[in-house]
């Protein structure tokens, strides 16, 4: 399965950045999740532990009771949980059946720890996305 997260991560511009190597040991850690159409995701105010990359299908996200857009194939959720224990900001709800790819900041921090290149890309590109 780390091949097909690994095709996914190069999909998504937070890991532009990264070489081939980088790419497939974060992928490594990775874990398929299924969502059916109507599924909640993630859920607003709720706590978030985890990254995920949407593979396939697509799912609405709310903030409130307010339509944010949607998400699908390449889009990505949930960064900041990774270096941060902060709650959900929205409710991301699967339109269709979707094929996510996804891992946890405990997955996570010991690829950042242990690679410091590959930390600082992480952050250029967090920052960049903020900015």
């Amino acid at each position: 399965m780390s091949a097909a997260a690994t095709d996914a991560l190069k999909k998504v511009p937070l890991f532009a950045g990264l070489d081939d190597r980088e790419l497939e040991n974060i992928g490594s850690v990775m874990r398929e999740r299924r969502y059916q159409a109507g599924d909640t995701v993630t859920q607003e105010g709720a706590g978030g532990v985890g990254f995920f990359v949407v593979e396939e299908g697509e799912a609405d996200v709310t903030v409130g009771s307010d339509p944010k857009g949607s998400i699908g194939p390449g889009d990505y959720f949930g960064e900041i949980a990774l270096l941060t224990d902060s709650i959900r900001t929205a409710t991301i709800t699967a339109r269709t059946d979707m094929l996510c790819y996804g891992m946890t900041a405990w997955e996570f921090r010991p690829l950042v720890e242990s690679n410091s290149t590959l930390a600082w890309k992480l952050l250029t590109a967090m920052a960049e996305k903020l900015g």
